[in-house]
């Protein structure tokens, strides 16, 4: 660790607040369902979250092998590049949790390290074949293949409950759900943690503190595990929202069938060393669970904004890691105008998001009212069964009393002759 320089100590501290970033802009990937549909109070569910996303990132290190040793050519990069790629993705993930968009973390990382390494060392640098295989291809498959396995999971659900108590079953369900939305904060800690231990151990390399070709040392597991954590308990309230009540409106077995599907994909990618983006096969299977429900809807005024956004990630994250590489190269002073370029947007982000707080007791306000498409689909589709005396019972109650009747005044007795 001789060659510790502080240039790589700048770079470590600023991955590390990149996996902060990650936390909380993530933590609706794994509560948002289960928040929404009241099976935990909110802060008991990102506490719950944090600690299995501490725990995940002990499991493996496939994913941050993936980072450091497959997706750039580690030989030709200089810490000042990886700074300026994480100066790209904390400012994407910002911009994205003000405006409540679940866009992918990852994909910003990963944007931001290839537009960095492209002005530093040219196209050659990008293994294009790690990136097609093990990034973009996942990328357009997870949402899909989630998706689909939570509207089939969704349909399974109802079909087998149809005879089932209701309040029995909601209680079952609401207890499944619990324990997969902890399996997919356990596989988001074995996929996403590993990311930010992935581009130090890459930094580590680029400034000669460890061999080439080297696993992430221990210390560089624990302190992203933590940092992952502590933004995850924070809670990325906004981005809770739009997932758990802006794309469509979860019953506990829609829930319980979202977090499943999710948890599934994101566990398999880990294992095969696949960088998947979490907040895709989230998304995804939200979307499938409310496509699944006989009478569910997606908004998909939100979804097309959800899909802009995953769009712009790479591209946008690559751009301005591009620019801050170009100013970087101009020596320490370009580096540290960078620097504080990343800390005063940061926290003018933050002052702008103070003017329409979302915090953990309004997080299951709708964020917007149906669009005209989505009311007429609802109102003519049936219901699932099991659900129409409640319908009723809901309908009946918003239904106000008639008004009384004016009493007849009573006739004035009879005159005494």
């Amino acid at each position: 660790m001789e060659n510790f320089s502080l240039i790589l100590a700048i770079v470590v501290v600023t991955a590390l607040a990149f996996d902060f970033t990650n936390g909380f802009h993530d933590t609706a990937n794994a509560m948002a369902t289960t928040i929404s549909t009241g099976a935990l109070k909110p802060k008991v569910a990102v506490a719950m979250s944090a600690a299995l996303n501490l725990v995940g990132a002990f499991l493996s290190v496939e994913v941050a092998n993936t980072i450091s040793k497959g997706l750039v050519d580690e030989t030709g990069i200089r810490p000042e590049v990886i700074f300026a790629a994480l100066v790209g993705a904390i400012l994407w993930n910002l911009l994205t949790w003000l405006v409540g968009l679940p866009s992918s973390s990852s994909h910003a990382l990963m944007g931001g390290l290839i537009g960095a390494t492209i002005a530093s060392a040219g196209m050659g640098a990008v293994h294009g074949d790690a990136l097609v295989t093990k990034v973009l291809i996942p990328a357009i498959a997870a949402p899909i293949v989630a998706g689909v396995a939570a509207m089939l999971a969704t349909r399974l659900s109802y079909t087998l409950g149809k005879k089932a108590d209701g309040k029995a079953a909601a209680k079952g369900y609401r207890a499944g759900q619990i324990a997969s939305a902890g399996l997919v904060s356990l596989a988001h800690g074995t996929n996403d943690a590993q990311k930010t231990m992935g581009i130090i151990t890459l930094a580590l390399v680029a400034g000669g503190a460890v061999a080439p070709d080297s696993d992430p040392p221990t210390w560089v597991i624990l302190s992203a595990g933590l940092a992952i954590a502590l933004g995850t308990y924070l809670g990325g309230w906004r981005i809770i929202r739009t997932m758990g009540k802006g794309l469509t409106d979860l019953q506990p077995q829609q829930g319980f069938a979202a977090q499943t599907s999710a948890a599934t994909v994101i566990l398999a990618s880990s294992h095969l060393g696949f960088s998947l983006s979490t907040t895709h096969s989230v998304s995804g299977a939200v979307m499938g669970a409310g496509l699944g429900r006989k009478g569910g809807v997606v908004r998909w005024s939100t979804a097309t904004r959800m899909f802009v956004a995953w769009g712009l990630t790479l591209p946008a994250a690559a751009l301005v890691g591009a620019l801050a590489e170009s100013v970087t190269g101009l020596g320490d002073w370009g580096t540290a105008l960078v620097a504080v370029f990343l800390i005063a947007s940061s926290a003018a982000i933050w002052k702008i998001s103070r003017r329409e707080v979302v915090d953990a007791s309004n997080v299951n306000e709708p964020e917007e009212p149906a669009g005209v498409v989505t009311a007429a689909i609802a109102a003519v589709t049936p219901p699932p069964a099991g659900t129409l005396a409640e319908d009723l019972t809901d309908l009946t109650a918003t239904i106000p009393a008639p008004a009384a009747e004016p009493a007849t005044p009573a006739a004035p007795p009879a005159a005494t002759v």
